[in-house]
């Protein structure tokens, strides 16, 4: 074995012990909320990946950076053909390992890979201009200050940087396949690394195009793992979770609420519909979230999708008027609490046992975990309450994450169990209560049932 052949599999090896440890502890970090049970037909499911997580459905109803991304995406995709062989050749020693066993359909799919490198190339510019020069509002709010901001650009010049390492390898691959052909071999006319190879290096003698040759080989694969250890602090997390997302979507209108069972009961038995039990629970029920761990797991999956794209907040009606609320805020927050927490209970420090249920030899688990903090330190009520649940963020969302129900859950957290709520909203609680109609009536709601009878 020779020493590029150990240093690329210890390296490998390295970065891929490092990425499980990452990608483990965020898998951790989503079974935080509570296990759920989301039914649905598998046909349906799958018809949701291959449509909206593999064909980018949502994404195109806004078609012009629809265009641009799906460069990107493409590009993501096919680059894993020439990823694929770079790990073949890196652990076998060899060079374009596929070349000769498939011949012409490698220099088609090489061909294909660099026309849509260079379309990649061009998005990511025309991204990075949005970002920073043009300031599409959707991506200078609040929220998106500091990392986010940061995190975004990070992403684009990586991928600039994955490009010119393709661009680099291929290029100066192109003129060793003349000078030398013994290891160099032959790949056929390239739709852009032909042209540009011969333009940027023609001049260069045969060791220095063996430097740029191997500087592109391992710039690509520095690029790759850097990208697979930095996603999980990333938004582009998405690349990933996006297909369970999509999968894993309720199968149920995007205006239905869930129902609380304890209260739907207890309505039913004051009108009758049920039998009262008259059997009283000693222990008062907490209605909603007050934390991570009271949201569902599916919920904390969608925080950890988000692409941080806007989408959601450009149409919210409450934000466009000026309001408070960012749906998109309203998931990082979540995001990063559940971040917060994985983290301390993973540190194992005792001081975030819960008091009351400290006892010798206790571990730190979800169960009696607390910090003194909850999502009302990262969600502030006037968020909350600007909320009119018309659902526009989850009808624009590209990837059918579902920003209302978190919000609702806190929300009736805060009403049911704190004794909360907008003062204003005080009026209206009363009259469903005593007259079961949203506004105060002099009659009863039913009255006119009376009426018709007689």
């Amino acid at each position: 074995m020779s020493i590029s052949q150990i240093v690329f599999t210890l390296f490998t090896a390295i970065v891929f012990f490092i990425a499980f440890k990452q990608y483990r502890a965020i898998y951790a970090n989503i079974k935080l909320g509570k296990d759920e049970d989301l039914p649905g037909d598998p046909s349906w499911r799958w018809k949701n990946v291959l449509l909206v997580a593999f064909g980018q459905k949502k994404m195109f109803k806004r078609w012009i950076p629809a265009v641009f991304h799906l460069f990107i995406y493409l590009a993501f995709l096919l680059t894993q053909v020439e990823l694929l062989e770079i790990f073949i050749d890196g652990f076998g020693g060899g060079h374009r390992f596929f070349v000769e066993r498939i011949g012409g359909l490698y220099t088609f799919i090489l061909n294909f890979i660099e026309i849509l490198s260079l379309l990649a190339f061009v998005a990511t510019i025309v991204f990075l201009w949005r970002r920073n020069i043009l300031k599409v509002p959707r991506f200078v709010m609040s929220e998106m200050t500091g990392w986010p901001k940061l995190d975004g650009n990070l992403i684009l010049i990586g991928e600039l940087l994955l490009l010119i390492g393709i661009f680099s390898m291929n290029g100066a691959d192109v003129l060793l396949q003349n000078l030398d052909p013994e290891h160099y071999p032959d790949t056929g006319t390239l739709a852009v690394s032909s042209h540009l190879g011969p333009a940027l290096f023609g001049s260069l003698d045969t060791s220095t195009l063996h430097v740029i040759e191997r500087f592109g080989w391992w710039l690509h694969l520095v690029v790759v793992f850097g990208f697979i250890t930095y996603l999980p602090f990333s938004k582009h997390l998405h690349i990933f979770l996006a297909f369970p997302n999509v999968y894993f979507s309720k199968d149920k209108s995007r205006g239905e609420m869930d129902n609380m069972p304890e209260i739907m009961n207890e309505v039913k038995s004051m009108m009758g519909l049920i039998e009262d039990s008259g059997e009283m629970s000693e222990e008062i029920p907490e209605f909603g979230s007050k934390d991570v761990m009271d949201l569902g797991w599916k919920n904390i999956l969608e925080a950890f999708t988000c692409t941080e794209c806007g989408r959601c907040s450009s149409v919210c009606p409450a934000n466009i008027t000026g309001k408070k609320l960012s749906p998109r805020k309203i998931m990082m927050d979540i995001r990063d609490r559940a971040t917060e927490i994985g983290n301390n209970i993973r540190s194992g420090d005792a001081q975030y046992i819960a008091d009351d249920k400290i006892s010798e030899g206790a571990a730190l688990t979800k169960d009696n975990y607390d910090d003194g903090k909850s999502l009302f330190d990262y969600i502030s009520a006037e968020e909350l309450y600007a909320c009119t649940t018309c659902n526009a963020c989850v009808e624009a969302c590209p990837v059918l994450i579902n920003p209302v129900e978190p919000i609702l859950a806190m929300r009736r957290y805060d009403i049911l169990t704190n004794s909360a709520g907008p003062a204003d909203w005080l009026p209206m609680f009363n009259s469903i209560e005593n007259s079961g109609a949203v506004w105060q009536l002099s009659d009863e709601r039913a009255a006119w049932i009376k009426e018709v009878e007689i």
